[in-house]
């Protein structure tokens, strides 16, 4: 029987103007024991959706064995039999990217069960299941990421954030979906909002690996977080009050949790932060990684 063990880090999405686009690894991590039996399946889960199969389904839906089996298939691997024990510590529905990583857990196992190294198909694959690839590309491939597709294939290149930037998240117990966030989008944007925001994320791409001094004014966004921002306010509230701080404050993805981009790893005293948990998590270079059981 095979063993392996599957370490993943969660993601932060969009860092403002980049929605869609712009992605960063952080260092929390789900890990994921995979077993290979000859029949059956059998899931353990721990911490963060354990006992809740409304939240975590324990059968053939849950998104990681799903996606393990899908990636198996395509890479021409027998799959007979299935046991994992997965261990999440990135809080769900909190716009950490936790489907993403759970995706990415399954894409990565059945890569190394295929005996291939991670590629450009591996962040295709990926990407297809989660709808878009920033934070599924981020999770694999680390760092920072900038994500497209075209022709129907998704893409990713990594890019290595700049060392003195000390990412802080803060979380609310709120939840939220990206399904639901996404309803409140509107279907056009002006051409002033449209250039505001391109011109943002471009100098978002030169603030985070070269000029962090730049960071405030490249995480202004005028294409979604505003549109946002009624589903939870609290977070609105405080990702205003901490760019009037100075702080490069971004919603995480779908929200609800906040991203502060910051070079000290402080919160200003000023801002008052009743309701979120504020941690500091620095940027996961590596990406997924995959080892023997």
């Amino acid at each position: 029987m095979t063993r392996l063990k599957v370490t993943v880090p969660a993601s932060s999405a969009n860092l403002g103007p980049g929605f869609d686009t712009l992605g960063l690894a952080l260092a929390l991590h789900d890990v994921v024991e995979v077993l290979v039996t000859d029949s059956g399946l059998k899931i353990e889960v721990f911490d963060a959706g354990a006992g809740d199969v409304t939240d975590v389904p324990t059968d053939e839906t849950h998104l990681v064995a799903r996606v393990l089996r899908a990636a198996c298939e395509r890479l021409g691997v027998s799959l007979p039999g299935l046991h994992l024990r997965c261990f999440n510590a990135i809080p769900h529905a909190r716009g950490l990217g936790s489907s993403a990583s759970a995706i990415v857990s399954g894409v990565a196992a059945a890569y190394s069960l295929a005996g291939r190294p991670l590629d450009a198909e591996a962040v295709h694959i990926a990407a297809e299941f989660e709808g878009h690839a920033d934070n599924a590309a981020a999770s694999l491939l680390g760092g920072l990421v900038v994500a497209w597709s075209s022709g129907g294939r998704f893409h990713a290149e990594r890019l290595t954030p700049h060392a003195s930037i000390r990412p802080l998240v803060a979380v609310p117990a709120l939840r939220s979906s990206t399904e639901a966030t996404r309803g409140l989008l509107p279907e056009q944007v002006s051409h002033s909002d449209a250039a505001f925001t391109a011109s943002r994320a471009a100098l978002a791409v030169h603030a985070l690996t070269t000029n962090p001094d730049l960071l405030l004014a490249a995480t202004e966004d005028r294409l979604h977080q505003h549109y946002r921002a009624p589903a939870y306010p609290a977070t609105a509230r405080l990702v205003a009050d901490l760019r009037a701080a100075g702080v490069a404050a971004t919603v995480s993805g779908a929200g609800p949790t906040v991203l502060a981009l910051t070079t000290d790893g402080i919160i200003p005293a000023s801002v008052d932060v009743e309701g979120f948990e504020v941690t500091e998590l620095p940027v996961d270079s590596a990406g997924v990684q995959v080892t023997a059981g």
